[in-house]
């Protein structure tokens, strides 16, 4: 897959255009940490830029966005609806508070975080939640304030049963992704059935960024064991949002268009899958 393009992006099933690679915001603190990191970001030439409610760092983002002279409608911005917000009217409600926090008449892409249905993850009737959630997504859709709808920590079996509910189907399914969570079956899956896959932490939160067999492939393209994670994604046909503060490392993570990895080492890449998630597994959400 060639991808040589600072610009390049990728066509959501609803016409919407995405970047291949945007800014991730989580643990970054609201007010001067995130707004810098933002505005770096933008300079840096990204034009996506992801948080969530519970980030609680939307106004900061919102800010920095503002403030910046790059154009409202060249940056794509992601936020999420939180756990305790699932079921419609309450769905409702939380995109209002977001976009009033944003300070922004809409964002381009509003996901539901989590398949669960409260903080504590359990009872409350998941399925029957994600369902009326659903519905509000819709609403939301429809209303202009999200110009694209999608999920976020959705195994295949979340997205098997909204087939059974949703009338307008997801775009994007956030999760984490990474060599060492390869989530080869649910990639395969989201490709068959139109939905891009958005790789969060495909640093592997810098846990696994020493390994030498990473070490051995970047020194062949001249490039850091994280521009090999993130480039490995992107041609997995993803959507990256690799997270910093730091201007460096801000400006490293989207140095990753001008190579290109041969077959046999995304393959090598591919092995070195161990099945681990550095965030809460959702596959014993029912």
């Amino acid at each position: 897959m060639k991808i040589n393009d600072l610009t390049s992006d990728i066509k959501l099933n609803n016409g919407v255009t995405i970047p291949r690679l945007g800014l991730g915001v989580w643990q970054t603190k609201d007010g001067e940490e995130v707004e810098t990191a933002v505005k770096l970001a933008l300079a840096a030439g990204y034009r996506m830029i992801d948080t969530a409610m519970i980030y609680e760092n939307e106004i900061g983002v919102g800010k920095a966005i503002r403030d910046s002279d790059v154009p409202r409608n060249e940056i794509f911005v992601t936020t999420k609806l939180w756990n305790a917000d699932q079921g419609y009217e309450k769905a409702l409600k939380a995109i209002d508070a977001s976009l009033e926090k944003l300070g922004l008449d809409y964002v381009d892409l509003y996901l539901i975080h989590w398949p669960a249905a409260n903080d504590l993850w359990e009872g409350e009737a998941p399925l029957n939640k994600r369902e009326e959630t659903w519905k509000a997504m819709e609403e939301i859709y429809k209303s202009g304030k999200a110009k694209a709808i999608g999920v976020s920590n959705y195994t295949i079996t979340h997205l098997e049963q909204m087939k059974a509910y949703a009338t307008i189907h997801p775009t994007i399914n956030q999760v984490e992704f990474h060599p060492f969570l390869f989530q080869k079956d649910l990639l395969e899956y989201c490709d068959k059935h139109s939905l891009v896959l958005e790789a969060y932490s495909p640093l592997a939160q810098g846990k696994k960024l020493a390994d030498d067999r990473v070490t051995a492939i970047a020194k062949k393209y001249g490039k850091s064991n994280a521009q090999v994670f993130i480039r490995w994604s992107l041609q997995h046909g993803c959507v990256a949002i690799p997270k910093s503060v730091h201007k460096a490392r801000i400006e490293e993570n989207i140095d990753v268009f001008d190579f290109e990895l041969s077959a046999e080492d995304m393959l090598a890449i591919d092995a070195l899958n161990e099945n681990l998630h550095l965030t809460w597994d959702p596959t014993s959400i029912e």
